[in-house]
């Protein structure tokens, strides 16, 4: 495995400190975040899950704490749109450039706007998707929400 992503050259070349964390992926976790935590060692709500969503139609991309579910009208309102629904998995490689299990908010395809939860931003550390399968990043919350011109924005159910 590549510990040289797209992801990891972003985050690279925004100088943030962080540190490639490896695991051994299992494709038929029920739920691929949580399985990632786990074997990592590390606590769930520190363990970020990347997912893409369309709020009125149009592409966004929100990371939350993998042991939580985005509430849809939150999704919706942080993005000042009327609804939200998640995008297919194959709509969501396409725009991204990266594989369902493997995409990281960092050095995708297309920019597309992006919120982090909230809540996240309380923590030292988080762990978000390095851009690939069984790779995940370890970094402070705030340098993602800067390289990401993301917004920090309460998304959880």
């Amino acid at each position: 495995m590549s510990k040289t992503t797209r992801a990891t050259q972003v985050l690279t070349q925004a100088k943030v400190a962080f540190t490639v964390h490896t695991y051994d992926y299992d494709p038929t976790a029920e739920r691929v975040g949580m399985q990632a935590a786990e074997a990592l060692g590390e606590e769930p709500h520190r363990v970020l899950k990347t997912l893409m969503a369309e709020v009125d139609g149009k592409p966004v991309c929100v990371v939350v704490p993998s042991d939580h579910e985005v509430s849809m009208k939150k999704l919706a309102g942080a993005f000042g749109g009327k609804s939200a629904n998640m995008m297919k998995p194959a709509d969501a490689e396409r725009l991204t450039g990266y594989h369902v299990g493997g995409i990281s908010p960092f050095g995708q395809k297309k920019t597309v706007p992006t919120a982090i939860e909230a809540q996240a931003m309380t923590e030292t550390h988080v762990y978000i998707n390095g851009g690939q399968r069984g790779l995940q990043v370890r970094l402070n919350p705030q340098d993602a929400l800067k390289v990401l011109k993301a917004k920090a924005a309460p998304l959880i159910a």
